[in-house]
C-alpha cells in the first residue's frame, strides 16, 4: 500500500508540474511577468518532490510510473488559478496525510519520516498560495512571512557587493 500512494504522489506531483509550468506561460502571455515567474518556481519545487519520489520508489525496488496526469485547469484570470492551485495542493496534503498515518500505523518508520516531510512542504505551500490569493498587495505587510521586509534581509550583503556602507543600500521594486 505504500507503494500505491508513492505512485499516486507521482502522478499528482507530476500533474502539478504540468499544471504550474502551463499556468506560467498564460500569464506571461497575459503580460504578469512576475506571476509567471512565481509560477515557474512552483512548477520546479514540484518537480524536486517528484524527484524525491522517483529516489524512493528506486530505493524500494521498484520502477517509478506516473500512469495518471491531471488535465491542466486553467482560469480566466489569475485570481481563479490560484483557486485552482489551492484545491490541488490541498489534494496532496490529504494524500501526504493519509499515506504517513497509514505509515505510521504499520511501523514502517522511514516512510512516514518521508511523507511526513512532504506533507509539511506541502502544507507551507498551500499556505503561500492562499496568502498570495487573498492578500495580494497586501501580503507583502500581512501574510505569516511578510514579502515586504525583505530589502532589509538583503542590505548587507547588497553593500559588499557594490562596495558601500549598509546605510548607503537599498534593494527596491519588491511590488513589481
Amino acid at each position: 500500500r505504500v507503494l500505491g500512494y508513492l505512485g499516486r504522489a507521482l502522478s499528482l506531483e507530476f500533474s502539478a508540474v504540468q499544471l504550474y509550468s502551463t499556468q506560467a506561460r498564460l500569464v506571461a502571455y497575459w503580460g504578469l511577468g512576475s506571476a509567471a515567474e512565481r509560477l515557474r518556481h512552483e512548477a520546479e519545487e514540484e518537480l524536486q518532490h517528484s524527484d524525491r519520489i522517483i529516489e524512493r520508489m528506486l530505493a524500494l525496488g521498484v520502477a517509478p510510473n506516473a500512469s495518471q496526469l491531471r488535465p491542466v485547469q486553467l482560469g480566466e484570470n489569475l485570481v481563479e488559478m490560484l483557486q485552482i492551485n489551492e484545491q490541488f495542493e490541498q489534494e496532496l496534503i490529504n494524500l501526504y496525510h493519509a499515506a504517513a498515518s497509514y505509515s505510521a500505523r504499520i511501523g514502517d518508520h522511514d516512510s512516514r519520516l518521508f511523507f511526513s516531510a512532504l506533507l509539511d512542504e506541502e502544507r507551507k505551500h498551500h499556505q503561500e498560495l492562499r496568502d498570495w490569493q487573498t492578500l495580494g498587495v497586501e501580503g507583502h505587510f500581512h501574510a505569516k512571512r511578510p514579502w515586504m521586509p525583505y530589502h532589509e534581509l538583503l542590505t548587507r550583503q547588497m553593500a559588499r557587493v557594490v562596495g558601500a556602507l549598509p546605510s548607503e543600500v537599498v534593494c527596491m521594486n519588491s511590488l513589481t
